[in-house]
């Protein structure tokens, strides 16, 4: 399919061949749904922790004596079901991460660029080089191009100008592309995409 080729002042520069197999491939709800998941449960740190029986610090003498006081036979204070005691069935410190096929990744981030791509939502850009690293000047290009939520993705590396001017503004986000993944392109509205990345992501998704 053909998609237009614009600068990054809105004008028009030529068309680009966008590869079938990853931006027209179906729409598949649940594998987004399934990676969205799997991002961020492998994002979560884990470090929620209360002290068990064992870790509380206190007597282990019995509270009172074992006979003679008609209530109930005791252990000693670290008890969960006693006042200042462990935490039974707390939550420890771990891992949230499960594994997820790397076929089944790549036809998440299939999708969320084919489903970019059905909604209207990608923008083909011919480089982001610029020569200000000024965010004044960027903002005022930004505006013009209506990118009120947008991801722009490069090549193997970010120009350094445009990463420094586009890391202030609100809304919009840059990456290289390695760094694509589903739930940042989900998360946005408008999805731009430089000549390099559409290259690099058709040769890592192929």
């Amino acid at each position: 399919m053909k998609c237009p080729v614009i600068d990054i002042s809105n004008k028009k520069v030529g068309d680009i061949d966008l590869d079938d197999s990853v931006f027209g491939a179906p729409s598949r709800p649940d594998i987004l749904s399934r990676m969205v998941n799997w991002q961020l449960a492998k994002r979560r740190s884990g470090n929620h922790k209360t002290k068990q029986r064992a870790e509380v610090t206190g007597s282990t003498a019995k509270p009172f004596n074992q006979k003679g006081t008609g209530r109930a036979r005791q252990g000693d204070k670290k008890a969960p079901h006693m006042r200042g005691g462990g935490v039974a069935f707390g939550p420890l410190v771990r891992s949230h991460a499960f594994k997820m096929p790397r076929k089944v990744r790549q036809l998440a981030l299939r999708t969320a660029l084919s489903a970019k791509q059905a909604d209207g939502k990608l923008i083909i850009l011919s480089e982001t080089k610029t020569k200000s690293a000024k965010t004044a000047d960027l903002v005022k290009q930004v505006k013009k191009l209506g990118w009120d939520s947008a991801l722009i993705i490069d090549g193997a590396e970010v120009d350094q100008n445009f990463g420094l001017a586009a890391r202030n503004i609100k809304g919009i986000d840059v990456l290289p592309q390695q760094g694509a993944n589903v739930y940042d392109i989900l998360r946005c509205d408008t999805l731009v995409l430089t000549k390099d990345a559409v290259e690099k992501l058709v040769e890592r998704l192929k």
